[in-house]
């Protein structure tokens, strides 16, 4: 009996111990993306959920005003404002600033934000999107990282509402002038429509894809007295936090609505954000 009793406690001890060291070690997330990601230092505001609960998370970021994926591996800054940054293709031998982020660290989780307009369109979808996110997955040292793919929300729009790219933008193979998203009807349908062309995106992928923009559609036809943008497509200090509760319950497995954290967001708002992002 003895003997039994000590090696409970020898397994109890060790798996204690496990646990400890496992939710001591720090697991580093990297923010790859534009002005959807960044407005209202969401980034910031996820670490400082994460200091209440996992410390040992630790959020950074490469996120630059209106740079698609990629954007990101192929032009170089030679400039920056307060409203934007100007850039040039890169040159044989020279590697871009988020390149040179994802070489800093053996990142454990990537976070991967583009605009809404570039997965709606299905040609620059296929040809461009999807080719970035194979790109950076190869450029990541760590085997086991985990990848997340952002899906946005909706831009304020006056339906019927249709967005198109010159198609040498995309491709030179292409051969039509233009290639365009289908035609948004309203509200609900335009919802669906990305969500649907997120998932594609993470399929083709093997990623991992976050569910903001029906947390963002939740609250816009059942708690319209809450604005989630500060223009047509960014989003205000609501948007950035429930963006932030929800990236919080996915690198936590647990809920927002436990968080004491507030940031700048009144009480009661910040609850009925917490609960959304459930």
């Amino acid at each position: 009996m003895r003997n039994f009793l000590l090696i409970i406690l020898t397994i109890a001890f060790t798996s204690c111990k496990s646990h400890k060291t496992q939710t001591s070690e720090e697991i580093n997330v990297l923010f790859i993306g534009n002005s959807l990601t960044y407005f209202y230092d969401m980034p910031q505001t996820l670490q400082m959920m994460l200091n209440e609960t996992h410390p040992n998370i630790k959020i950074d970021q490469s996120t630059l005003p209106g740079q698609s994926l990629s954007g990101h591996l192929s032009d170089i800054i030679t400039s920056r404002t307060e409203n934007g940054i100007r850039t040039r293709k890169k040159e044989e031998g020279e590697t871009s600033e988020t390149e040179i982020k994802i070489a800093e660290k053996k990142w454990d989780v990537i976070i991967l934000q583009t605009g809404t307009v570039s997965v709606l369109i299905p040609e620059n979808r296929d040809l461009k999107v999807n080719k970035a996110i194979s790109d950076i997955k190869k450029l990541v040292s760590n085997p086991k990282c985990k990848f997340i793919l952002f899906n946005t929300w909706p831009s304020k729009n006056e339906y019927p509402e249709q967005y198109c790219y010159p198609s040498r933008m995309i491709d030179k193979s292409i051969e039509k002038d233009r290639c365009c998203s289908p035609t948004l009807e309203n509200l609900e349908q335009e919802t669906k429509l990305i969500n649907e062309s997120y998932d594609l995106v993470a399929q083709k992928n093997s990623l991992l894809k976050s569910d903001n923009g029906n947390k963002f559609y939740e609250v816009l036809t059942k708690h319209p007295e809450i604005e989630l943008y500060e223009d047509d497509s960014h989003p205000n200090k609501y948007g950035a936090f429930l963006n932030a509760c929800i990236f919080y319950q996915m690198l936590t497995y647990k809920k927002a609505s436990e968080l004491k954290y507030n940031g700048e967001i009144g009480p009661k708002t910040a609850e009925l954000l917490k609960q959304v992002a459930e």
